[in-house]
Order: C-alpha cells, then structure tokens, then sequence
C-alpha cells in the first residue's frame, strides 16, 4: 500500500517538470510536505477544460487524499480509498468510471513503507523507510480523481463539492517486496501524456500501467515519520539500522 508520501518541490519546479498551464489557487496554500497523510490535501496534476476557454489544459490543483465516490453518502468512505489496487481498479465501482477518464498523476519525491522486525529480532517494532527515486528526480504516481457532491452544503456553497483522489498501487518489485508486498504505480515521463489524456480509454490507461518503474532506493529513516503532526526535511534523512535488522 502506499499511506504516507513525501512532495516538498516548489510549485514551481513541478509546473517546469510537467509542463503545467495552470496552477490553481489553493495549490499555494499546501506548502512543503514530508509526511503527506490520507484526508490531506495534495496536489495533483490533470488535464481538465479550462473554465473561461474551455480548452484542454494541463493544470496542477488540490485533491483530499483518499477517493470519495460520486455516490458516497458520508465524505468519510474515502478515508478506506487512499489506495486502488491495479488488479481490480477496472471492475471496482468506485474505480472504474474514473480509471476511464479521471486520471491523475500525484507529484512526490518519495514515500514511506514499514517493514516488519525479522523473525527473532529483539525489536519488535516495524523500521520505516523512505523510497525515493535513485536519481532523485520527482516520481509520478498514478492515481485517479474524482467530484463528490456534499448532501449537507446548499447548492450556491462554493464548498459543496469536493475533490478527491487516490494511489494506484502495484504488487511490489522484487528489490522492493522485502520491504513491503505492495508498492504504489508510478509512471515514466514518456506515459504522462497519455495518462492524463481524457480520450484514452481504459484499455489505453491499462497498457501503460504495464511499463516498468523508475529505480527505486530504500533509505532507512526515523520513526519519528510514524506520527502525523511530525514535519520536516529530517524525516527522510537516513538513520543505522539496528544491529539485528537486516538491510
């Protein structure tokens, strides 16, 4: 799975990298963010119509982390939807309508898995790491939005509706399964385009979630990333692993 990530870059530096047209307003407020954690906002980057023009546009907006269906009666079912797995996100229904035209790439520079203590370990407390790409460049996860409607709001509340969104994630790699079973989709530069593409299909979105990885790097960190209210660069620095947990 993929509950914790790490997106720190500039705006900036992520509409360079991107080639964004757009940044929307509220992308400003975020600021950095080394312990990125379900229900927060994050940014995103889509291809949606822009409002005055109505032509298609690459911009980079605010999404709460962990999808809400468009059915959903509570905004809290998304608190169970951080994460889509890719083997059923074209048959899941809160999934597949958004698979086919609401796709997403999540800016990062990282994110964070718990690996459990080796069988006889004194410690019994699971180690953190931070996997980041190996050149440090940003990663791209794959992820889908969706519009949520809610109930509760009257029609002319600008807060009525609310924009979510959730990782897709893959079986692990082989240099990452012993770590974690699972590890999040992340897509190459040269499948950005087509992701983001509103007239790609399913079947097209499909393929390129098939292509390989970037090269991940597993950097044992602090627990100190474990608690949410915790922020900062010193979360991803690296830390000795202790003498009975192996590498």
């Amino acid at each position: 799975m993929c509950g914790r990530y790490a997106s720190f870059r500039e705006d900036q530096a992520l509409a360079d990298e991107f080639a964004i047209a757009t940044v929307a307003d509220d992308v400003r407020l975020l600021g950095p963010s080394w312990n990125v954690a379900p229900t927060d906002g994050v940014r995103m980057v889509v291809e949606r119509a822009d409002k005055e023009t109505g032509e298609i546009t690459r911009q980079l907006r605010v999404a709460r982390w962990g999808l809400v269906p468009s059915w959903a009666k509570d905004i809290s079912v998304g608190n169970r939807m951080i994460n889509a797995r890719v083997e059923s996100i074209a048959d899941k229904p809160a999934f597949a309508r958004p698979f086919a035209v609401r796709r997403a790439l999540l800016p990062a520079d990282g994110y964070y898995e718990w690996k459990k203590p080796a069988p006889g370990a004194t410690s019994k407390r699971k180690q953190p790491y931070f996997l980041h790409p190996a050149d440090g460049d940003v990663v791209a996860l794959a992820g889908l939005y969706e519009f949520w409607k809610d109930p509760s709001k009257d029609d002319d509340d600008p807060a009525r509706w609310v924009v979510s969104a959730t990782v897709i994630t893959r079986p692990a790699s082989d240099e990452l399964a012993h770590i974690h079973d699972r590890q999040p989709l992340m897509l190459r530069p040269e499948a950005w385009s087509a992701w983001l593409d509103p007239a790609v299909g399913a079947a097209g979105a499909m393929e390129l979630l098939e292509a390989p990885a970037p090269e991940i790097v597993a950097t044992p960190v602090s627990t100190a990333v474990n608690t949410v209210a915790n922020n900062g660069p010193s979360l991803v620095d690296e830390v000795a692993l202790e003498v009975d947990e192996p590498a």
